[in-house]
């Protein structure tokens, strides 16, 4: 695919040909290990590097963060790894990044690294944000205009809760990030967009992939869904952890994707973990309703026709992959005010440790309720005993300790402070062997629910800005509105 080289009068037209890219990822969460990035780039002889850093939860925590300082609102995270990296760019030219750390500020977070690149001697470097996901400005005219954006699970409409929103995005898909490569890109930095959307931007535009190659944009999907999580593909949670050798030095994922969407999933040599058919089924099967229709933003993947074969040490080959034509909808993440939560822990030993343990539990409500507290909701958990999951895992033999943690949620931000007040009294009007109170009385937090939503695709505008300016004539974009 045609691309720019260079800068000002030394700007030259390079037409290159490649029938195999490695893309690997270097973090699957905001709080993910921070050597991983700059590992996976000095070992991985990468063409690009993701970073993927958004949940639904931390939206609402970066929409709150911009709220009170409109230059924050983005993985901070990501500022400190590419420090890091800078180095390896400079080693790597044609090495690329693609990140989602933008979170709901984009714009902040890139003129962040365009100072640390420019630090770095790497001027050269061109940086493109994506944005248009955040639907909050618009969010009343977009209820105006017949976009119900009821919710996913209960079909209740948004009015219901719609004064105590504080995030609502949309999962950009691949368009804008193949529009920002298109305009020479070195660095995507975007708001909300689909896991995968951040490996499929990149096969779209280095192999021309049409919008409707639904097959090609199938298998690009499913690489980008099997390196999403990082090291959960490499050997991490794996079931049989046992043959999955030093994972402390755990290497994170690369996808060698073909021209003709073949695929593999490998890692670093040299690395902990493990990359085997298990491995990458059970990443394949993370977070997936209906395995025939995996629904993105660029096409429904077919993961039950995908192939998988052990084609060498820690090489999985991935053949088959199919896909059928995506909807004319984005998936939405909202987020609203939920009231207040908080969770304690106190250790409990000796003898009938899981008994104590419940009992100082309903000593906490009990006590609670005198004082006139009734909770929305409680929680008792005697962790060790079998408490995670419940009826799954038992044993006859009676544990020496347990964990009590005791749980509250409340719209009341007063009733559940109060709740906080009664951890530490068990320790001298509690029951014998209570232990574990040293850290304090625990946070109350806000909590903030999840709606899940649907709005038109043609309601929404994916915004690729260059520094600053903002790309406008891209059929990438364009066909993103179709």
């Amino acid at each position: 695919m045609p691309f720019e080289t260079g800068h000002g009068h030394g700007c030259i037209l390079e037409i290159l040909a490649v029938d195999r890219i490695r893309i690997g990822n270097g973090c699957g969460f905001w709080g993910d290990n921070l050597d991983a990035p700059v590992l996976l780039a000095k070992q991985g002889r990468l063409d690009y590097l993701t970073l993927e850093y958004l949940a639904e939860l931390t939206m609402s925590i970066l929409a709150l963060q911009k709220q009170r300082d409109p230059q924050s609102g983005y993985a901070t995270d990501f500022l400190d790894v590419l420090e890091r990296l800078c180095p390896v760019l400079q080693s790597q030219p044609r090495l690329k990044i693609i990140t989602n750390a933008g979170g709901m500020n984009p714009a902040a977070c890139a003129a962040k690294a365009r100072v640390l690149l420019d630090r770095a001697g790497l001027k050269d470097r061109i940086i493109a944000t994506v944005a248009g996901d955040d639907l909050l400005p618009q969010l009343d005219g977009l209820l105006a205009a017949g976009q119900t954006l009821a919710n996913l699970d209960t079909g209740e409409p948004l009015a219901l809760v719609g004064d105590r929103v504080v995030s609502a995005n949309a999962y950009l898909g691949a368009r804008p990030i193949v529009a920002a490569l298109e305009a020479g890109a070195s660095i995507v930095i975007t708001g909300r967009v689909a896991d995968a959307s951040l490996t499929l931007g990149p096969a779209v535009y280095e192999f021309d992939w049409g919008w409707e190659d639904w097959d090609r944009l199938s298998a690009g999907t499913v690489a980008g869904h099997l390196i999403e999580c990082g090291a959960q593909a490499t050997g991490g949670l794996w079931c049989n952890w046992q043959d999955a050798p030093d994972m402390a030095n755990v290497g994170y994922p690369i996808a060698e994707i073909d021209r003709d969407g073949t695929l593999r999933i490998t890692k670093p040599p040299d690395t902990g973990g493990a990359v085997n058919c298990e491995t990458v089924s059970e990443q394949l099967l993370y977070e997936v309703g209906d395995p025939a229709a995996y629904l993105t933003p660029d096409v429904i993947a077919d993961f039950t026709s995908v192939v998988l074969k052990q084609a060498g040490r820690d090489l999985v080959l991935i053949e088959g992959a199919r896909g059928k034509p995506a909807t004319d909808t984005y998936k939405v993440s909202i987020a609203y005010r939920d009231g207040f939560t908080s969770s304690g822990t106190l250790t409990i030993l000796g003898p009938d440790a899981p008994a104590k343990a419940r009992l100082c539990g309903e000593m906490i409500l009990q006590r609670l309720r005198r004082a006139g507290i009734e909770l929305a909701q409680s929680n008792i958990e005697c962790l060790g005993t079998g408490a995670c999951v419940p009826g799954v895992i038992s044993t006859t033999e009676t544990p020496p300790e347990a964990v009590l943690r005791v749980s509250a949620r409340d719209p009341r931000r007063s009733a559940v402070e109060r709740f906080t007040k009664e951890f530490a009294p068990l320790v001298t009007s509690g029951l014998p062997g209570v232990t574990g109170y040293t850290t304090g009385r625990p946070p109350v937090r806000e909590v903030f629910a999840y709606w899940p939503a649907l709005v038109a695709k043609s309601a929404v505008r994916p915004e690729v800005r260059i520094n600053g300016r903002p790309v406008t004539s891209n059929d990438s974009l364009k066909a993103g509105r179709q």
